[in-house]
């Protein structure tokens, strides 16, 4: 098997029992790694109803084909189980370097199952596994515990992997790290983790991928090649350049920077975090994950100290600023951290504080209910505050650590309009109603709202932009207007759902391939062909994709899932108050009908958006079609 390892670590954390599957070639064509290959275990290997907190539950850890790859951006891992958060298929990515770390000490994935009966960690190293107590670090802040492990194991190089107190504590939103700046922070993995009083995987391997490769040559060459190109590319290089940070002012300007929990899209107080602020006052280097030239990470200081935690993404930046009406840079910076320290999702927890807020001003919540707190929006001390009281799961803190939709049958049936969520999920920062094909995305993502279903409206609407004519292969060759649910424009995002989706399979980033970013999709094919010896097309990675995204859909309906959870919450149906789209909706009726559309293409059931046996027959999947019966 070249690119590949072909090996699986399996690990029963009830009984202590460790071993390694070996995969054929014929299976991993068909699963190769990542989304595809978690999708494949999660559904033959746990029955359906399993409480994401019990033993049963399934934790799988699984590296794309290309992670660890001598090419910019196939740094990327999945961690997949049943979500806490949404009681569906649950899964979340991450960069950074213990993907390729796990694939250089000999495996493609980690496969957990059962629960120890006290915390442990599980050390990696050279195709041997051995478990370890982690009662000494069990409780400690991400920071201190990764320095532990890596004392106690005598080597500075080791790759920590680990959850926080927030998913010991079993908040339904907790996260997992890798080296304290890369996060799987989406659906809750880090509280199933923590329910299997798993801490930590510490990973130290020492074979490259070259020497898996079919023709490494090729391959190392196509990544020096594609490293040198990286300021040719205006996307590529504003985010090595600014980072995601970047994209506070110009999306504010557009009237898309989520504020007030989404309310309104433009924030009056944006001057006081926009880049140069955050350059001025937090920067001090520029970070990458392995093997990258884009260079996306940024190291900031907090309280005037250098931080071992990085510095808050545009993600965290939105959610815990201007979407709480947060303007202090310092204030989100330290919350950041915290969420990093604790291990959050920097995402639910700005949702759930905002949604708090929201619900403060309306007199859902008092005075008495918050232990004194004024949860006015706007107080950064006090969002500060409930960063930490969400993860120790301290007063308020407590429900909404349950996350919005289930805090607001607590809160009062006036709460649910004030919970943004889709499937349990809270949204990204990122408004629909100025980008519709995002909107889609939140509302049919099997993992709830996300904003990585699909590239966004902007990049394929104008014909001379560089991300359209990266997407003509595809059969991407008429531009669309950003707000339309037409027929062609739910045809282009089925062909771009395949591309996300392979992406997640074979281990790219995001803000690696076209029409994203600047790795064109014959050198995206080229490298897979130089990595195996299956001279794949493109046609075959739509297919790859098409199936992951599939069997992710199975398992939702084998959950219960149908078409009324690909839904949108009614504020976004509602127009925006301010900013350069103030009045905007997102179509209530064009939604319904998009929606029957998308259905047909992907040949699902229209009424319940189930996948039929034919469409997952002709997807090599027709075991996934006797689930359903």
């Amino acid at each position: 098997m070249y690119g590949s390892t072909g090996k699986i670590l399996r690990v029963n954390l009830s009984t202590r029992e460790i071993g390694v599957e070996k995969l054929t070639d014929e299976f991993y064509r068909l699963y190769p790694g990542g989304k595809a290959l978690a999708g494949y275990i999660l559904l033959n290997e746990m029955p359906a109803n399993t409480e994401p907190f019990s033993p049963e539950n399934v934790l799988v850890l699984a590296n794309g084909l290309l992670t660890g790859a001598p090419v910019s951006t196939a740094t990327r891992y999945v961690v997949s189980a049943r979500s806490p958060l949404t009681m569906g298929y649950g899964e979340s990515e991450a960069g950074g370097f213990w993907g390729p770390e796990l694939k250089m000490a000999g495996f493609e994935a980690i496969v957990i199952k059962g629960c120890s009966p006290k915390p442990v960690y599980l050390w990696v190293q050279d195709g041997e596994a051995e478990l370890r107590d982690a009662s000494h670090i069990w409780g400690q802040q991400t920071g201190p515990a990764q320095a532990a492990i890596r004392s106690e194991l005598g080597d500075d190089k080791i790759r920590v992997l680990q959850i926080g107190p927030a998913g010991e504590n079993l908040v339904r939103y907790a996260g997992i790290t890798n080296d304290l700046r890369h996060f799987n922070g989406r659906n809750g993995m880090g509280a199933v983790m923590g329910s299997k009083k798993l801490r930590a995987i510490a990973v130290r391997g020492r074979t490259r991928y070259q020497k898996l490769a079919r023709d490494p040559k090729a391959l190392t060459s196509l990544g020096r090649m594609l490293a040198k190109r990286v300021k040719e590319n205006p996307q590529a290089w504003s985010l090595q350049d600014t980072g995601t940070p970047g994209l506070v002012e110009p999306l504010n300007s557009s009237g898309m920077l989520p504020t007030r929990n989404f309310l309104q899209g433009a924030f009056e107080n944006v001057d006081d975090i926009k880049w140069e602020v955050y350059e001025s006052e937090l920067l001090t280097a520029r970070k990458t994950c392995y093997a990258c030239a884009i260079r996306c990470k940024r190291e900031v200081q907090v309280e005037g100290k250098e931080s071992i935690y990085g510095g808050p993404e545009y993600e965290s930046i939105g959610s815990l600023g201007p979407n709480c009406g947060v303007g202090d840079i310092h204030a989100i910076a330290k919350a950041n951290e915290l969420c990093n320290a604790y291990m959050l999702d920097s995402i639910s927890t700005g949702m759930a504080i905002s949604f708090a807020m929201e619900c403060f001003e309306h007199g859902l919540l008092t005075l008495e209910d918050t232990d004194g707190i004024n949860l006015h929006f706007g107080n950064a001390d006090a969002m500060v505050t409930m960063v930490e009281w969400i993860a120790l799961r301290k007063g308020i803190g407590d429900l909404l650590a349950e996350g919005v939709m289930r805090a607001a049958e607590k809160f009062g049936e006036e709460a649910h309009y004030f919970a943004l969520h889709v499937k349990g999920q809270e949204l990204p920062m990122h408004e629909p109603r100025g980008k519709y094909n995002v909107g889609m995305g939140y509302a049919i993502s099997e993992i709830g709202a996300d904003h990585l279903v699909v590239a966004h409206d902007g990049m394929l609407a104008n014909a001379e932009g560089i991300p359209f004519k990266n997407a003509n292969p595809l059969g991407i060759t008429e531009p669309q207007p950003v707000l339309s649910l037409n027929n062609e424009k739910m045809r282009q995002f089925y062909i771009l759902e395949k591309v996300t989706s392979f992406e997640k399979v074979i281990g790219y980033c995001f803000f690696g391939p076209a029409p994203r970013s600047y790795i064109l999709m014959d050198e995206v094919i080229d490298s897979v062909n130089a990595a195996t010896d299956w001279d794949i097309t493109l046609d075959d990675l739509l297919e790859i994709g098409e199936r992951a995204t599939n069997m992710a859909r199975v398992f939702n309906a084998r959950e219960g899932f149908t078409r009324k959870d690909d839904t949108l919450p009614e504020r976004l149906f509602s127009p925006l108050e301010n900013g350069a789209l103030k009045g905007e909706t997102f179509p209530r009726d064009e939604f319904e009908s998009a929606l029957t559309i998308l259905y047909g293409l992907k040949g699902w059931n229209p009424e319940i958006g189930i996948p039929t046996r034919e469409r997952l027959e002709a997807l090599s999947i027709g075991w996934a079609a006797d689930l359903l019966e």
